[in-house]
């Protein structure tokens, strides 16, 4: 019995052929949208003064790409971004971590206050964090930006993380105890990684977010993209407006994309490196970390650090002198 039958009855031939319909349907209104769209920008644009102005696809709209002082000034604006960014996507996950662990712990005097401070920031716009920390710290318009992306998205990653430790089977946490580990080694080195690996989706679409957010920077004088572009189109005329936002919004999908692409590869990758059984070389250190001794059957991956049965009793493929 597949999946699908189990969750919900199977289509007939009548409502596959209604969704077929409506598939359909909706593809054509779509197309005929997009149609729409492209057929009114490619109209001649009446100015306020009673000018008309060409159609937004006219060669005379985009003529001024063909210049490299323009592109260096977006350049620009688009290392600012990534430089602003970068800095606050390892800020967040370090501090998601913090309240990851924090909310977790067993002492009320940290947890309490950690799990105060993240619905706190969780709750605060990204925005007025920005203008808070600008006005009241009194930092730069780079330290407000990278600030401000770092308290809120840390939040919202620290909350993942912690559901993701706590979606993990108990007997992780006990396989770790068991062998000598402290509490804190153990969450650290056996609930994080796996935690982290089950919850790099979220991450990763978080760190999406804060990317772009860092267009809220324009508000307190941050020269990134879109504080770039909106002073570009100032300069050349608000004729190539819609050109210079276009540019934006192509570059802001080629980063997020890449961003989102290498999440992705990373998270494939750990998803391997984790399945992989425990080679031969390495059962010794992994025997002598736990202090016994692991033979063929652990080394061939037979052997279950994590079960019940253990791998070190009769029976448990270990190998005793």
């Amino acid at each position: 019995m597949s999946t699908a039958t189990v969750l919900y009855d199977a289509p007939g031939p009548r409502a596959r052929r209604r969704s077929r319909i409506i598939s359909i349907v909706g593809v054509i209104a779509l197309a005929a949208l997009l149609g729409w769209v492209v057929w009114r920008l490619a109209q001649p644009q009446i100015s306020v003064n009673g000018n008309e102005n060409p159609g937004m696809f006219d060669p005379s709209r985009w003529d001024v790409l063909a210049y490299g002082e323009v592109w260096q000034f977006i350049g620009r604006g688009v290392l600012n971004t990534l430089r602003a960014a970068a800095v606050a996507m390892v800020g967040a996950v370090l501090l998601g971590m913090v309240f990851a662990f924090g909310r977790l712990a067993t002492n009320p005097f940290i947890r309490i206050p950690t799990t105060v401070l993240l619905e706190f920031f969780r709750g605060m716009p990204v925005l007025l964090m920005m203008l808070f920390i600008l006005l009241v710290a009194s930092t730069g318009a780079f330290g407000a930006v990278v600030i401000a992306l770092i308290v809120y998205n840390g939040a919202i990653i620290g909350e993942a993380l912690r559901a993701g430790i706590v979606a993990l089977n108990k007997g992780q946490r006990e396989a770790g105890l068991s062998i000598g580990l402290t509490p804190v080694r153990t969450r650290l080195l056996i609930e994080f990684p796996q935690a982290f690996t089950q919850m790099l989706p979220i991450i990763i679409a978080q760190l999406v977010v804060l990317l772009k957010d860092t267009s809220l920077g324009y508000i307190v004088a941050y020269s990134e993209l879109a504080s770039t572009v909106k002073q570009a189109s100032t300069f050349y005329g608000n004729r190539y407006l819609f050109t210079f936002w276009v540019v934006a919004v192509v570059i802001y999908l080629a980063i997020n994309l890449s961003v989102s692409w290498l999440g992705r590869r990373a998270g494939r990758l750990a998803a391997m490196r984790s399945g992989k059984p425990l080679s031969a070389a390495k059962a010794p250190a992994v025997a002598a970390a736990i202090g016994g001794e692991v033979g063929t059957g652990l080394a061939a991956g037979e052997g279950d650090l994590g079960s019940g049965g253990g791998a070190h009793g009769p029976g448990s493929g270990g190998r005793s002198r």
